[in-house]
Formats: C-alpha cells, structure tokens, sequence
C-alpha cells in the first residue's frame, strides 16, 4: 500500500514562523562568471552540406531579439530579422548563426549597413540559390524602418508555385 507510506499533506508556515535556522540557510552571494562561457559572440558563419541538394525548398529563420547600437548616439537598436534561404551546397549552421548576430550587440552601424551586411555574410559563406533578408526594425523617433535584401544565384529561377483547389474547412464531423 503506497498510500499508507506517503505523509499527509501540510500547509506552508508564513516566513515569519519558520525556524531561524532554516532561514540561515540560504546565503545571498553573487554569481560569478565561469572561466570559459559557454558560447560567444563571432563573426564566424559554421555550414554543413545541404541534405538534399537536389530540389528547391525553403529555410526560414527568424531572429527576434537582434540588438546593435546606433552609430550617432550610441542608444541600442533593435530588431526582428527574417532570413528566407534556398540553399544551394550548403546550410548555415543555428549556433553559429545566433552567435553571428550575437556580436552586432555592441558595434554601432546603421539600420541599411547592418542588413546589407548580414545578407553579404551568409552569401560568402554557403553561396545560396536564393536568400532574403528582411529586417523589421523597432519603433524609433516614431519611425519603423524595415529593410528588405535580396540576392539571386545567377541563372537561378524558381519553380513556379502550385496552384491547389480550395478546400472547405474540416469540421471533423462525418456529413
């Protein structure tokens, strides 16, 4: 009988009638940083060999929390990248991607240069069919800038997309 071994249930005691000794048991200290992180920020791009090179498909990558400084006042920028990638050889690998955007965190640069130069880096590094990069930057002086960069494998073209009846919606209902 496992419910005969298990003790009753009690109620929490407010703080203030706990032992004392159980409060000297926590100790605030601070946290100190390990002698080596456990991940930086680089500019190095990692690629590994696309699993099926033989046919067009679409990676999108979304980047939420993109954080650059603006390079007249030094104020932080941010903003929501979308990264749309047909990949040709090779794909770009997450980690080192998110340690690439990583290292924006503290260099000034404009909203347009930062796009342009995202896009650039991941073209040298896995030479795409196709990649568009989208960034949605917040709101600043009541301005929201969104710059959008494309780049094209010369005499790629895409496959024209499929056109599919519609559908009603399903119910889940027989009849």
């Amino acid at each position: 009988m496992i419910a005969s071994r298990l003790a009753p249930p009690t109620r929490p005691q407010p703080l203030r009638a706990m032992n004392p000794k159980s409060r000297s048991a926590i100790k605030p200290g601070r946290r100190t940083a390990p002698a080596t992180p456990p991940s930086a920020p680089s500019k190095r791009l990692d690629v590994f060999d696309n699993p099926a090179p033989q046919r067009d498909y679409l990676i999108r990558l979304q980047l939420p929390e993109f954080t650059c400084l603006c390079p007249l006042t030094g104020q932080p920028d941010f903003a929501h990248f979308s990264v749309d990638i047909v990949a040709d050889k090779r794909c770009v690998e997450l980690k080192s991607l998110k340690m690439y955007f990583w290292s924006f965190r503290n260099e000034g640069a404009f909203h347009e240069a930062v796009t342009n130069t995202v896009l650039e880096d991941i073209v040298a590094a896995i030479h795409p069919r196709f990649i568009r990069v989208s960034a949605r930057w917040y709101v600043r002086g009541g301005i929201i800038t969104t710059v959008v960069v494309e780049h094209r494998k010369k005499g790629w073209k895409p496959a024209l997309p499929v056109e599919l009846p519609a559908q009603p919606p399903a119910t889940g209902l027989a009849g």
